[in-house]
């Protein structure tokens, strides 16, 4: 990710949160907001995955995590969060 994308990001969530560190904390350990499009090139293929309120969509069906949607992709197991480059659920 580029600097200046990081660092506007970073901007928003400020906006979002009023500085609150806690909350900054809270919300980085949590799934991202639902409604949040999640985006991966693969084999020349983009990728779209929706975020939903208990699970994620990808080609119009629903799936209860981002490791079953990276399986479906890829044929093999991976970490569904690192797959989307997301952090792990509970690091910082």
């Amino acid at each position: 990710m580029k600097p200046e994308t990081r660092a506007r990001l970073e901007a928003l969530g400020e906006q979002l949160d009023g500085g609150n560190i806690v909350l900054r904390r809270i919300r980085a350990d949590s799934r991202p907001l639902p409604g949040t499009r999640l985006l991966r090139e693969y084999d020349g293929v983009q990728h779209v995955v929706t975020v939903r309120a208990d699970d994620f969509e990808y080609e119009g069906r629903p799936y209860r995590s981002l490791s079953a949607i990276t399986r479906h992709i890829t044929g093999t197991r991976w970490n569904g969060w690192t797959f989307f480059g997301l952090k792990g659920r509970g690091e910082a």
